[in-house]
């Protein structure tokens, strides 16, 4: 395991100031993927925008973890369906 990879649980929590069953909690529904290694958890790098984001729905704005889950779905369905009209726009560009 590469340090750079990823970043321990205690380490974010503490530089957020929230308890680990914070992010415990977001593994269980499946809102953030966690990685154990050597009797510590970590979180992939490439997780830690998201895991933000949704630490900022939960404890900023006091949104439940149901509601968390609800609304990180539509955002990916959104980027999902962004992505398709520039596709579609892209191929319809061909035809001009």
């Amino acid at each position: 395991m590469q340090q750079e990879e990823y970043v321990s649980v205690t380490e974010f929590c503490n530089g957020h100031s929230i308890s680990s069953t914070v992010i415990s909690q977001l593994n269980e529904f499946g809102l953030v993927k966690i990685i154990q290694r050597s009797d510590s958890l970590y979180i992939p790098m490439e997780e830690l925008p998201k895991t933000e984001k949704i630490l900022r729905l939960h404890t900023d704005l006091n949104i439940n973890l149901e509601g968390v889950e609800v609304i990180t779905r539509l955002l990916k369905r959104i980027e999902r369906t962004e992505e398709e009209l520039i596709r579609l726009r892209n191929k319809l560009s061909l035809y001009e």
